[in-house]
């Protein structure tokens, strides 16, 4: 058994063939850059081009499509809107895949409920009936897992929370938000502003090994945000564990540890006692999340 798996972000497109236990079929794997100035025409032919190679690579029958793509999304029209790729704000995309699919069924949801599907079906979150999946990296998103089945729609866009003690840069025309203040670039964003000259994710993780001043307090800082967006999450929907992922929790090997502190400290007891740990799918936990929507469709509404 196969299916497709597509996850549409706001830097890249990918698609691969998933197996039914949750191996990625490497010959199958394609991938096209998106980002905020590619336009309508351009974003659909990487989408559908990603989708066509990755289909080409199979060997036998394809069951269907898992899609995931940044939100908000509307499940039930199919359309996206991705806060970071204003050229698709109410676009087709669920019509558009399965065009490019040749007529397969698709399960479309946003990415963050594909994350935590993933993780709560083979990744950290196994064994959970509530957990809390989320990605820190260029974006900040997630999903929620409660009583063992998934929170569909637009539930757990954690990275739009407003947060207390901390202005960032302007993200939907907010400076409090969670993404604002801890995603990746607006963290190097800070730092250079506390005088930092690396540009990237990489060169702050690189500075933090090494001991600088800026890149420390900037990771601690990030940490931090993270530690009080969950502690705010949890606190309207309680969760046993909160998986974390994304490139940029991998800027410090004690970042998933800075977050549990914070999150510990927080003074209610039922979010102190939520256990934080990495993300245990890796780099493809995008894809086999997007597979779990069709693998593990019995945990959809």
């Amino acid at each position: 058994m196969t299916v497709l798996a597509v996850d549409l972000g706001g830097t890249k497109v990918a698609a691969a063939l998933v197996e039914a236990d949750g191996t990625v079929v490497e010959a199958s794997r394609h991938r096209a850059p998106t980002g905020p100035d590619a336009t309508t025409a351009e974003l659909e032919a990487a989408i559908a081009g990603v989708v066509r190679d990755a289909l080409a690579a199979a060997d036998g029958p394809v069951q269907g499509v898992g899609l995931a793509a940044a939100g908000p999304v509307d499940d039930a029209t199919g359309t996206t809107s991705p806060i970071n790729l204003e050229a698709l704000h109410g676009f087709p995309l669920r019509d558009l895949v399965a065009d490019a699919a040749g007529g397969l069924p698709v399960e479309f949801r946003r990415d963050g409920v594909a994350i935590v599907l993933g993780e709560h079906w083979l990744g950290a979150a196994r064994g959970h009936d509530d957990a809390l999946g989320m990605v820190v990296s260029t974006g900040i998103g997630g999903g929620f897992v409660v009583g063992g089945r998934a929170l569909v729609g637009n539930a757990g866009h954690i990275g739009q929370v407003e947060l207390s003690g901390y202005t960032g840069s302007e993200s939907l025309g907010r400076t409090t938000m969670l993404e604002s203040v801890a995603s990746g670039p607006h963290t190097v964003e800070w730092a250079r502003t506390q005088g930092f000259t690396g540009e990237t994710g990489e060169d702050l993780g690189a500075a933090y090994r090494a001991g600088d001043a800026v890149a420390v307090a900037a990771v601690r800082r990030c940490a931090a945000a993270v530690g009080q967006g969950i502690g705010s999450a949890v606190a309207l929907v309680p969760v046993s564990v909160v998986v974390l992922g994304g490139g940029f929790t991998r800027v410090a090997d004690d970042f998933v540890d800075q977050v549990q502190g914070a999150v510990a400290a927080h003074p209610l007891p039922y979010v102190a006692a939520a256990r934080v740990v990495p993300a245990g799918l890796g780099g493809d936990a995008p894809l086999v999340g997007a597979a779990a929507l069709v693998y593990r469709r019995d945990l959809l509404p």
